[in-house]
């Protein structure tokens, strides 16, 4: 049988005492959490263990001794540790001994069951309390792949990383304490605090409780009827910007709530939104900075109408190449100028209500501006707007072209059909046999001739339109890429993995230190960390996606039907 006995390396030059921790029989395993130092009365050790269990729930006991003779080997005080032993009713009594200054321990258990007179294997395992107190042990990621014994070796680890973690109570005295138990712990020489972060603690209280109040109007402002009237409810659920501020509300009402967090998970997940607004609005900050200086507003304005009246201007050579015979295509005149002088009229529109605004554009960039300070997602959002506003007209040809092509295609399908003498049963939506009569071919016919021969010419118009839209949406799609990125990156953890990576514990590791006959062998257990990737996995912030997300068989058969892609309608779904 293997004893496994997890002694804290803060403890290896302690005064002589006995040895305080916790058993765990379904592992064979010994946590050491202290060590209590002579003098002490057993009565108040008892008291004060007994406490201590209250609290953690911890079967927190005595387990043995722990004997630190600097000199030659006293026998008297090895024969009192060892009669501790029937004060302490605990078996087996474990007792470690150190002699001076050598490197092997002496480590033994005494049975009190007279039938069990079984050898036992000790293995001493040596472990950093505070780091392993201050880690969270995370489970495997692939739980699938990972095997019956890594998932039992995890619940193992799982049970000391949690009699480590629920003993804080223990590690609060320190030896400047005037009760009757002197202990050695990592805390031994001091309580570890900081007063900043202990102002900070009192500060947070009456900030947050502000928060909070100011949240809760805007909170019922935006759910008043007021914004659920047209057109505040169209501008809401149409704009990106008015979804990132949602979200970002969100965000500081968990920020500002009262609610303690219960486990390690809700902690990182507020340490990681508290920090996510952090930089977001200090990156804004900056940007807005960038922008105020050097009148870069003006130039922009300035900068912004010309490229409008440019892209007005390709568009028009476009469509006047699309009337003609583009690549030597022959298309239906008749509808050829009719679409073309169609789309024209819309350009000489957007262009009448572009120069229309150009006296306010730089006062409304002014203002848009401002905004920055909000943070650099709702800059960027306001960004994908002000695009898809300048680009509506583009969106409007897309519309038309896909409903004129989305008609001819599921009006050839449905004629193709009459020729077989099928048609579509919408009420068990399948298609049925059907008998028609000579009419209803010949209308049939003409019908199918005419929108084939007419095809090619709006199939052509809405190519064009729909490579035009699909550039449009690339540009937002990389905006809000950059925009999720920012939201959903727990900047915290990584930023922790990086100073504290024993914080973020994957597993641990065994080091063997020294091994002789006759001796314990001696084992130093050091923590693995988590790797960036399983950190970014296991915080990853859940944000919005403005887009659906559809597959490349779905987009592309949705491409060859017609059908409208990301069109402008509401999308408040929540992606993990």
């Amino acid at each position: 049988m293997v004893l496994k006995v997890f002694f804290p390396s803060c403890c290896s030059s302690a005064e002589s005492g006995i040895l305080v921790g916790r058993w765990i029989s379904e592992q064979s395993s010994a946590v050491i959490l202290a060590v209590v130092h002579f003098p002490f009365i057993p009565v108040q050790v008892k008291q004060y263990l007994s406490q201590v269990q209250q609290v953690t729930k911890v079967n927190v006991s005595v387990l043995g001794s722990w004997n630190n003779s600097k000199q030659e080997k006293d026998e008297s005080l090895s024969e009192f540790l060892e009669d501790l032993g029937t004060i302490f009713s605990h078996d087996p009594w474990i007792q470690i001994s150190k002699e001076g200054d050598s490197k092997f321990w002496n480590c033994s258990t005494l049975q009190k069951q007279p039938n069990n007179h079984r050898e036992e294997e000790i293995i001493l395992v040596y472990y950093d309390q505070r780091k392993v107190m201050l880690s969270h042990l995370h489970p495997p990621l692939d739980t699938a792949a990972s095997t019956d014994s890594k998932a039992e070796d995890a619940s193992k680890l799982s049970a000391i990383f949690d009699t480590v973690a629920k003993s804080k109570v223990l590690f609060m005295t320190d030896k400047y304490d005037d009760g009757p138990i002197k202990m050695t712990h990592w805390q031994s020489d001091g309580v570890e605090a900081s007063i900043i972060v202990e102002l900070m603690k009192q500060a947070s209280v009456p900030a947050c409780m502000l928060l909070t109040f100011l949240l809760s109007l805007i909170s019922g402002a935006c759910n008043s009827r007021v914004l659920k009237f047209w057109p505040l409810s169209f501008l809401w659920s149409k704009l990106s910007t008015c979804e990132q501020l949602g979200h970002r509300l969100q965000h500081l009402q968990v920020i500002s709530s009262n609610k303690r967090a219960q486990n390690q998970p809700q902690l990182m997940r507020k340490a990681n939104i508290f920090v996510s607004l952090l930089i977001d609005v200090a990156l804004g900050i900056l940007l807005m900075s960038w922008l105020y200086r050097k009148n870069r507003i003006g130039h922009l304005a300035d900068t912004l109408i010309p490229v409008a009246d440019h892209i007005a201007e390709e568009l028009q050579d476009l469509l006047q190449w699309l009337m003609g015979a583009p690549a030597g295509l022959k298309m239906n005149r008749a509808l050829d100028q009719v679409l073309g002088r169609f789309f024209l009229y819309h350009i000489h529109l957007w262009i009448s209500y572009i120069h229309l605004m150009s006296p306010f554009i730089e006062m409304i960039l002014w203002y848009v501006g401002l905004s920055a300070c909000l943070g650099l997602t709702v800059a960027l959002c306001i960004l994908s707007d002000i695009i898809a506003l300048l680009t509506f007209h583009i969106y409007c040809f897309y519309v038309y072209g896909a409903r004129l092509y989305c008609l001819k295609i599921y009006g050839l399908s449905s004629l193709w059909r009459l020729f077989r003498g099928k048609k579509w049963n919408v009420l068990r939506q399948r298609v049925d046999s059907c008998s028609y009569d000579l009419d209803q071919l010949f209308i049939g016919t003409l019908l199918f001739t005419i929108l084939l021969f007419l095809l090619p010419t709006t199939a052509l118009y809405y190519l064009v339109f729909t490579l035009l839209r699909l550039l449009v949406v690339i540009v937002q799609g990389l905006i809000h890429l950059l925009v999720d990125l920012i939201d959903s990156l727990p900047l915290y953890s990584i930023i922790l993995r990086f100073c504290r990576s024993y914080r973020l514990a994957a597993g641990v590791k065994f080091r063997v230190l020294e091994q002789q006959d006759g001796k314990p062998l001696r084992l130093l257990m050091q923590i693995n960390p988590l790797s960036y990737g399983s950190v970014v996995q296991t915080y990853r912030l859940p944000t919005y996606s403005c887009y659906p997300k559809d597959s490349w068989t779905s987009l592309c058969k949705k491409l060859f039907l017609g059908e409208l892609i990301y069109p402008w309608k509401h999308k408040g779904e929540k992606q993990d």
